[in-house]
C-alpha cells in the first residue's frame, strides 16, 4: 500500500507541475515532484528495509542496487516474494496470526 501511494502522489506531482507550466523543460517534472521525491526518501528506504527483514535479507542487501540491471532485478525478486511466516532474526513475522 505505500509503494501504491507513493506511485499515486508523484504522479500527482508530476501533473501539478505540468497544469502549473512550471516543470522542467525536456524532463517533464518540476520543483513539486522534486520536493515530494525529497520528503518520501527516508520512509521508502525505511518500508524497503522493512520489507527485506521479512525475506530474511539485511538491509545492508539493498546496496546491490549499484550492479546495473542485475542488482535491480534481484532486489525486486526479493521485495515480491513471501516473506517468512516464522519468527527470524529481524523479528516475528507480521502476518503471523500470533503477532496481533
Amino acid at each position: 500500500m505505500f509503494t501504491l501511494f507513493c506511485l499515486f502522489f508523484s504522479l500527482f506531482a508530476i501533473a501539478l507541475d505540468n497544469v502549473f507550466e512550471i516543470a522542467i523543460a525536456n524532463i517533464g517534472f518540476g520543483p513539486l515532484y522534486i520536493l515530494y521525491v525529497l520528503a518520501v526518501f527516508l520512509p521508502s528506504l525505511s518500508a524497503t528495509v522493512r520489507r527485506l527483514h521479512d525475506v530474511g535479507k539485511s538491509g545492508w542487501t539493498l546496496l546491490i542496487l549499484f550492479i546495473p540491471i542485475v542488482g535491480a532485478l534481484w532486489v525486486f525478486i526479493q521485495l515480491v516474494k513471501n516473506g517468512i511466516m516464522e519468527e527470524n532474526q529481524y523479528g516475528p513475522c507480521p502476518k503471523s496470526p500470533s503477532v496481533n
